[in-house]
């Protein structure tokens, strides 16, 4: 898909909109199913916590406890299953090194920490490090997912097939963005760079042919609307994984000008740079998110399309 989206430094306000026609389609005890949970979308003035209806019909003897919080949206957990490496479903926390991703832990270790916790499947038993994909709950009723969306320290990620709390997550992300809470805070990683600067962003996530034999028909575009040049050395670009990463060397775009950024390889100049990591192609054809960062970590530019959008 081809999305266009212009974000204000100040507020990530989008004020852009998505450009059509590019996309193609490339039980244990103490655990309930996704679907049985009445997730409520009001949040308490208190503490903000989301509250579900699932935990109150667990007996004290199903309730897993936490270990070990390992970052922000991983965790271990033991109960009436044995030991269990728990992915949250749903979210995505900032990776160990990265802007908040200490703020993310923290906060996880506060849901969990000496609380009875419930574990809900959805459609997927296991991930691809054998890690246990459960949206994670409290006797209290407490969604620890939603709750880290809500204070700006998780990302809300559709993961598909698992997508029963997918629109109330985004709808959450929506509001903690607009509030500019935690990691949405303009200043959330230390002072902005610059201030007051727009671009636009602009994705073609599907390459003509196999994405994979054909990388540099993968891109995205970065457009300077801004009156003066922007140093863009150091920022740096990512999707929703966390084996993605590019970071700019030394590039400053002009006012009006763009710069290209391919997936595959070629020589950079004025207009064009290539990531060319040997990872293969980057952008989901289904739905991802741009993500750019600046020096210091803060986020400049958010911009999700397709089933991510």
């Amino acid at each position: 898909m081809n999305g266009v989206t212009r974000i204000s430094l100040r507020g990530l306000a989008v004020i852009g909109v998505l450009a059509a026609g590019l996309l193609a389609s490339c039980g244990s005890d103490g655990e309930g199913d996704a679907t049985s949970s009445s997730v409520r979308t009001e949040l308490p003035a208190d503490d903000g916590s989301i509250i579900s209806g699932t935990a109150s019909s667990q007996s004290e003897g199903e309730f897993w406890r936490a270990t070990e919080v390992v970052d922000g949206d991983t965790l271990y957990v033991v109960g009436p299953g044995g030991e269990l490496k728990v992915r949250v479903l749903g979210i995505n926390t900032p990776e160990s090194g990265e802007c908040f991703s200490e703020e993310a832990s923290d906060a996880l270790e506060d849901l969990v920490a000496d609380a009875n916790l419930v574990l809900v499947a959805d459609q997927t038993d296991l991930d691809q490090f054998e890690r246990s994909l459960r949206y994670v709950e409290t006797a209290e009723g407490i969604d620890v997912g939603a709750a880290l969306v809500a204070g700006g320290y998780a990302i809300s990620r559709r993961y598909e097939p698992d997508v029963a709390r997918d629109a109330l997550y985004s709808d959450l992300q929506a509001t903690a963005q607009r509030g500019q809470v935690g990691l949405w805070a303009p200043d959330a990683c230390g002072d902005p760079v610059v201030e007051g600067m727009v671009i636009e962003v602009e994705v073609n996530s599907d390459a003509p042919g196999d994405d994979s034999e054909n990388l540099n028909g993968e891109w995205v575009r970065f457009t300077s609307v801004a009156d003066k040049p922007i140093d863009l050395d150091e920022w740096e670009v990512a999707d929703e994984s966390a084996s993605h990463r590019y970071s700019f060397d030394g590039f400053v775009v002009d006012p009006g000008r763009s710069v290209t950024l391919y997936t595959g390889c070629g020589d950079d100049d004025a207009d064009e740079v290539f990531w060319c990591d040997g990872k293969g192609a980057v952008w989901n054809n289904a739905g991802d998110t741009v993500f750019l960062r600046d020096p210091s970590g803060n986020l400049v530019a958010v911009f999700a399309y397709g089933e991510s959008a």
